[in-house]
C-alpha cells in the first residue's frame, strides 16, 4: 500500500486568517472541555473573532498558521511575549496550539512548534513556555511537548478573575 504524501505550508498568520483561526479556537476550547467534562470556557466565535482581532492589531498576540494544499488552515501555535526574573529576562509563552483531529499525527504540530522556536530566537527570547493540564486525559499532549524538547518545571497554572 502506496503512503500518501501530504503537504502544509506553515506561515505568520494575517489579518485575513482570523476568521480561520478563530473557528481553530473554539474548536480546542471545546475538545478540551470535553475531554474533562467542565464548562470551562465560554466558547463565543464572534467574541474571539473580534479578541483575536485586537490582539493582531496591537501586536500583543503572534499566530503562525498550518495550511494544506488548498490553502485551508489546518492548525496553529499562538504566542505572547513575557518577561520574568526566573526566565532571565524576556521570554514566549504558547497559549494555544491545534491541530485538527483529522490532520494530526502528520507532523504539523511539530512544524509549528519548530517555527515558534525560531521566531522565538529572532527575539532573542530566553526560552519558551507552555501549560497542559496535570490531567492523564493530557498525558499525550505532555508527551509530545517533551518530545519536541520541553522540560516539566513544575507548579500548577491558577487563576483568579478580575
Amino acid at each position: 500500500m502506496k503512503e500518501v504524501q501530504h503537504q502544509f505550508t506553515i506561515r505568520r498568520a494575517t489579518i485575513d486568517d482570523v476568521p480561520a483561526v478563530a473557528s481553530m479556537v473554539d474548536e480546542l476550547l471545546s475538545e478540551i472541555m470535553d475531554t474533562i467534562g467542565v464548562q470551562s470556557f465560554d466558547v463565543a466565535s464572534e467574541e474571539t473573532v473580534s479578541r483575536l482581532l485586537d490582539f493582531f492589531e496591537t501586536g500583543r498576540y503572534m499566530v503562525f498558521a498550518a495550511f494544506d494544499g488548498s490553502d485551508k488552515a489546518v492548525g496553529f501555535i499562538a504566542l505572547y511575549e513575557s518577561c520574568a526574573l526566573y526566565a532571565g529576562g524576556v521570554f514566549g509563552t504558547i497559549p494555544e496550539l491545534y491541530v485538527h483531529p483529522e490532520f494530526r499525527s502528520l507532523g504539523i504540530g511539530q512544524r509549528l512548534v519548530k517555527a515558534a522556536v525560531r521566531f522565538g530566537k529572532s527575539l532573542c527570547w530566553k526560552r519558551l513556555e507552555v501549560t497542559t493540564p496535570p490531567l492523564p486525559e493530557f498525558d499525550r499532549t505532555l508527551a509530545f511537548y517533551e518530545q519536541e524538547g520541553f522540560e516539566v518545571t513544575g507548579g500548577r497554572k491558577l487563576k483568579v478573575l478580575l
